[in-house]
């Protein structure tokens, strides 16, 4: 794709950056075939190709309109496309960088202005949501159908909540806790402390870590999020380097979402003079737990081997299959470990959370959650099984099957 940038931002990084992204794509549509909100409107617009074509015109001068930012908001960033695009084209960096551009040309109407606000504010703050979620879950069964399909219900976490102590053990790992994970599902990170301990790894949680910095990042408060960054990397560096020279092995993620963005920091942060070679090696620590628990596969068979009676489907979510690119690792280790578990059709298409997706889009979320729902329950599991919070929480907001993360189904035959 040929390109003639505007001077606005030709020289810049992002200018650079996006002038290689375009010159990538040889418009062939493949991406449009795997595009949810193409599938759903049928409008070349509201695919990956069309809003290329949006931002190529907006980054080479042409004004930004309401309709142009109404179609950057359309798109779920579950990033299919870059799974399909035989070209290679990184379209969701693209997109944040056109999104950007949008967002400083376009003026919102109040009432977005202030939903975006308040999620950008109110989400990656523990000690403003966590309050305010067991609050809504004390409230639950007097809650409209809208509220109470972003509210789960309560969940204990077992020992780690009681305050007793896990094991010491020589090999150790960082895990983050993250932002609204351990208040709407506080279970999935005690369940893989608990894991870990009866593998002999000891997972360690930084106090002033906190949200991975995607929330805001993605509201297009980049700067907001890059802080994020920042201070997670602050907190994580006295354990990646160690008191004697020996840090942690591995910064685990127990959120897909979460770690497709750490991942990033390297990208994300490479122009930061103070920052810039932290980022990289707290990058290349970051694992999702699917890349870590292969190595106890044999372990975990002997411990775990005939206490599998549920029939399982799993529900691979978009940051893990298209954002890391990881396929296969969690349903290979769930059947090599004896769970009866199985993909169902279109398991490439998104379930429709994305993030803050669901509350900013919901008519579109909410057609591609019961979508997917219908595919997931076509076999009749007894348990769906998913990675990411968000998809967890979304799933189970459609459906009385269990929807839990599938770290809380070993725990669960562990103990």
């Amino acid at each position: 794709m040929q390109t003639n940038l505007a001077d606005f931002i030709k020289n810049t990084r992002a200018g650079k950056e996006a002038d290689a992204i375009l010159r990538a794509c040889v418009h062939c549509g493949f991406c449009t075939a795997t595009c949810p909100t193409y599938q759903l409107l049928g409008d070349e617009l509201d695919g990956p190709r069309g809003r290329i074509y949006l931002i190529k015109q907006v980054l080479e001068g042409a004004p930004a309109t309401a309709k142009t930012q109404s179609h950057l908001d359309r798109c779920l960033t579950c990033r299919n496309c870059e799974s399909t695009c035989p070209s290679g084209v990184e379209y969701g960096r693209l997109l944040d960088i056109g999104r950007k551009v949008v967002e400083d040309q376009v003026p919102r109407p109040v009432a977005q202005q202030l939903t975006r606000k308040l999620l950008k504010e109110f989400l990656p703050r523990p000690w403003l949501f966590k309050p305010a979620m067991a609050a809504g879950q004390l409230l639950r069964p007097l809650l409209p159908r809208k509220l109470q399909n972003k509210i789960p219900e309560k969940q204990e976490a077992g020992v780690l909540q009681k305050k007793q102590t896990l094991r010491q053990h020589a090999r150790k790992m960082l895990l983050l806790d993250g932002c609204v994970q351990p208040a709407m599902s506080p279970n999935i990170n005690s369940a893989a402390a608990r894991v870990f301990d009866a593998l002999e790894v000891q997972l360690l949680v930084a106090p002033k870590a906190g949200c991975c910095g995607a929330i805001r990042y993605h509201l297009n408060d980049q700067a907001g999020g890059l802080d994020d960054m920042r201070r997670n990397i602050d907190a994580w560096w006295p354990y990646v380097i160690g008191s004697n020279g020996e840090g942690v092995e591995a910064i685990v993620m127990t959120a897909s979402g979460c770690g497709v963005t750490v991942k990033e920091y390297c990208h994300l942060l490479a122009a930061d003079p103070l920052y810039a070679v932290k980022a990289k090696a707290v990058s290349a620590l970051t694992k999702d737990l699917s890349e870590i628990l292969p190595e106890f596969e044999i372990e975990l068979q002997q411990k775990l081997r005939g206490k599998f009676p549920e029939r399982v489907v799993y529900h691979p979510p978009c940051t893990l299959q298209h954002g890391q690119q990881i396929r296969g690792k969690v349903e290979g280790l769930l059947r090599g470990v004896g769970v009866d578990v199985q993909l169902c059709a279109d398991s490439h298409l998104c379930c429709g959370s994305a993030g803050t997706y669901s509350v900013l889009q919901p008519e579109l979320s909410y057609r591609l959650r019961d979508n997917k729902l219908e595919k997931l329950q076509a076999s009749h599991p007894d348990m769906i099984v998913s990675a990411n919070i968000g998809c967890l929480t979304h799933l189970q907001s459609g459906t009385q099957t269990p929807v839990k993360h599938w770290i809380e189904l070993l725990d669960q035959a562990l103990s």
